[in-house]
């Protein structure tokens, strides 16, 4: 007897779980999900889209982004009968670009992280959990600041940020992760200008978001890193809670969730306060410290800076070596192809390497370029 006919048949989990396909039927002619659903919320018209803006209008705080009157897109498109403009771009981001889903696999802090440990995706969820704990508390637009934060870390590379470093020299003004996810990996979703200026303009670094939303998601991203990449950095075994600087500790407490909840308190207080997106001097300058902490402890030591300089050359290897080849690229392969070292051909090669995961970016490593393993960034071992 084969060892396929020796296998048992279905479990009865298996087959209790094959038998709500259909769902059941109640006498009123509705299927539901369950046999016992006694859930009823009255009949009621659904709440259309102008409706729901006209409420939106009277609720939200003066200086908040109103989705009545926005969605300006790239190319016009025709309001949807239920959702704002700004839901739909959360709605995309989430749904409609594998960038967004990329992100589970590239570098937050550690390269190949442990099971526990953030990856650029469970950085985007933490940030939007504390962006829109904000912007709910201070009456702005939680729709259009949850697809700016969900949305803020899509042009990053793999690697973490030492992947800015790496490509660079081939991007006309240098590589910014932030310009290049709005204007380059999330354009094919026509998303409003009021999400992209966010995403665009994150980072401290750049102009100011033209959205009180913006702002506060530049706040949130900053809270939000801060203290998980202490946290992570804790659990590897690089820092102590002891090391936490006397002022984090005194205003802020030893355990991410307090630091959390303080400094999300302190821009609430401080909107609340001054009708500015900000945070009071003391908080700042807890907020200050803790990030300088990471930045000494944490980012900058030598094995983490030893970490970025091999993704500078494994990520400048696969640029130089897909800008020779370009219709290597699946992409553009499809389209036609374009010629060996264009400017097209950089641009693709570019986009193609940025959009890589870590562990892909390896393995297109030790595929293409015949690297040994020995010469890879630090972390687990690469599946032969």
């Amino acid at each position: 007897m084969s060892e396929l006919a020796e296998l048992p048949g279905p479990s009865e989990r298996a087959v209790r779980w094959g038998s709500t396909m259909d769902g059941h039927p109640a006498a009123t002619g509705v299927r539901r999900a369950h046999l016992d659903s006694r859930a009823q919320v009255g009949r009621t018209p659904a709440r259309r889209r102008e409706e729901r803006e006209e409420a939106e209008d009277a609720a939200l705080a003066p200086g908040a982004t109103r989705a009545a009157g926005a969605g300006r897109r790239a190319a016009p498109e025709e309001p949807d009968p239920l959702r704002t403009c700004f839901e739909r771009d959360r709605d995309r981001i989430l749904h409609r670009t594998t960038a967004f889903r990329r992100l589970a696999g590239k570098t937050q802090v550690f390269i190949f992280p442990e099971d526990h440990q953030r990856t650029r995706l469970t950085h985007a969820l933490e940030v939007a959990q504390v962006a829109t704990s904000i912007a709910r508390a201070a009456r702005l637009n939680v729709a259009l600041t949850e697809a700016i934060a969900l949305g803020h870390d899509c042009g990053h590379g793999p690697g973490g940020h030492a992947s800015e470093d790496a490509l660079d020299p081939y991007v006309a003004g240098g590589f910014d992760h932030a310009v290049w996810g709005a204007d380059v990996v999330l354009s094919h979703l026509n998303l409003c200008t009021e999400t992209l200026d966010g995403i665009r303009n994150h980072s401290w670094s750049r102009p100011a978001p033209s959205t009180p939303e913006g702002e506060v998601v530049s706040w949130a991203d900053r809270i939000a890193y801060v203290c998980h990449d202490f946290e992570d950095a804790v659990w590897a075994g690089i820092v102590t809670p002891a090391m936490l600087p006397d002022v984090v500790k005194q205003r802020c407490g030893a355990r991410r969730g307090e630091q959390l909840g303080a400094f999300i308190d302190a821009v609430v207080e401080t909107i609340s306060a001054t009708g500015e997106v900000g945070m009071a001097e003391d908080m700042a300058e807890a907020l200050s410290e803790f990030r300088r902490l990471n930045y000494e402890q944490v980012y900058l030591r030598p094995a983490s800076v030893a970490q970025g300089q091999a993704v500078v050359r494994l990520l400048r290897a696969l640029v130089e070596h897909f800008v020779d080849r370009p219709n290597l690229i699946p992409a553009v392969a499809e389209a036609g192809g374009v010629p060996a070292g264009s400017e097209a051909a950089l641009h693709e090669a570019v986009a193609y390497v940025a959009g890589m995961t870590d562990r892909y970016a390896c393995q297109m490593a030790m595929a293409h370029l015949a690297w040994d393993r020995s010469q890879l960034p630090g972390g687990v071992d690469i599946p032969r």
